[in-house]
């Protein structure tokens, strides 16, 4: 199986249109069509349902989309750093952000690396501790930035500066909102947005075996898509401090939990990482504001 052929199975995955992929690929539509059917007879599998003025990814189409994203990033990942091994005028770093406003000490040091080095570029795939944690393991990030204590065992790890301060997002309108902060009390009846891993991971922390007596409506992985359902009346969301527009016209309120509950964030990478130069200096500029 060959790179070029995952490529092009991806281009038209996106485009669900062979000739639109063939265009962008800047190669013939019949050269695009033997080289996929070359790849579903390598695979054993249809990989594709062919219609009049489209295509759809079957099951397996869709099983290997995903493999081969993975793949090629990897891919290249790799022809990036190599590229940028004798090479510190530029280079490449692979980062997966999961949601904090401390992620802004991250972009300090990025900041400061534009201006250093030109040719620098940075790539930040979004998502929680889970998600970034499995990107990290398969090698397609160099550093992950998680919100939960990491596993030291595997992982080297710089914690920030700052603890992101968990709180309820609710209408300005209500009642609650009057209050300064919120109690365990508060929240009894309530229906209740929050992450599936703050709600396993952190609110446990605050409230011990009486997490069961409080309603989770839904989980969000983002604080924004939660704070939509409360503007609009549904419930209440659980989230840390400024990750959601709480000011004057937004028609929402931040109130911190009492007593008060803080997570930690870890920048953390592999204990057999091998850094491209770029990155090592960019890890040894984060050690100087997260010793």
């Amino acid at each position: 199986m060959e790179i070029r052929t995952l490529r092009y199975f991806l281009e038209v995955a996106r485009e669900e249109n062979m000739s639109k992929a063939a265009e962008r690929l800047h190669v013939s539509q019949s050269t695009l069509s033997k080289q996929l059917r070359k790849l579903e007879e390598e695979l054993g599998k249809k990989l594709f349902l062919r219609h009049s003025f489209s295509i759809e990814l079957t099951e397996e189409g869709r099983v290997l989309k995903k493999r081969a994203e993975d793949l090629l990033s990897m891919a290249d990942k790799i022809t990036a750093e190599f590229s940028a091994m004798d090479d510190m005028v530029g280079g490449e770093i692979y980062f997966g952000c999961a949601e904090s406003f401390h992620i802004r000490y991250l972009a300090r040091v990025i900041r400061k690396f534009k201006k250093q080095y030109p040719a620098f570029r940075y790539h930040i795939t979004s998502g929680d501790t889970e998600q970034v944690t499995e990107k990290l393991e398969k090698g397609v990030l160099d550093f992950a930035v998680v919100v939960e204590e990491p596993d030291r065992a595997k992982y080297r790890a710089l914690r920030f500066p700052d603890s992101d301060l968990w709180g309820l997002v609710m209408p300005a309108s209500c009642e609650l909102s009057q209050k300064q902060s919120v109690t365990f009390e508060d929240l009894r009846g309530l229906p209740l947005f929050c992450s599936s891993q703050g709600w396993q991971a952190d609110l446990p922390r605050w409230c011990g075996d009486r997490l069961n007596e409080l309603n989770l409506e839904a989980s969000f992985r983002l604080s924004y898509n939660g704070s939509v359902f409360v503007r609009e009346g549904l419930g209440y969301l659980l989230t840390f401090e400024h990750l959601v527009d709480t000011g004057r016209e937004s028609g929402l309120v931040f109130r911190p939990l009492s007593p008060a509950l803080k997570t930690n964030m870890y920048l953390i990478w592999k204990k057999n990482q091998i850094f491209t130069p770029i990155a090592e200096q960019f890890l040894r500029e984060l050690k100087k504001i997260m010793p």
